[in-house]
């Protein structure tokens, strides 16, 4: 569905054809479009285009900087709890 402004065009899109067509939105997006996510005809999120400012920076890792495959994991942690349990625990509260 695309509905046509006088200023811009706003196209609302599934979230199955979304995935299976994410190029081609982002595509509109980078056009300067919005792209509204639906689920089940309810709107749950919109696709804008970027505003450049200086709050969005991507920083390189400094130059003395391990390798993170060079990084040693922690201890595993020694629980009287199934985390398995807990994350299926946590999941059900928002439902």
């Amino acid at each position: 569905m695309t509905i046509h402004d006088y200023h811009q065009v706003m196209s609302a899109v599934g979230i199955a054809e979304l995935k299976a067509k994410l190029s081609q939105h982002l595509r509109t997006v980078r056009q300067g479009h919005t792209v509204t996510v639906m689920d089940r005809d309810q709107p749950i999120a919109n696709i804008v285009p970027h505003q450049p400012d200086e709050s969005f920076r991507v920083r390189k890792p400094a130059p003395d900087a391990p390798a993170l495959h060079d990084i040693p994991l922690p201890e595993p942690l020694d629980l009287d709890i199934d985390i398995v349990d807990l994350l299926l625990a946590e999941r059900q509260i928002d439902r």
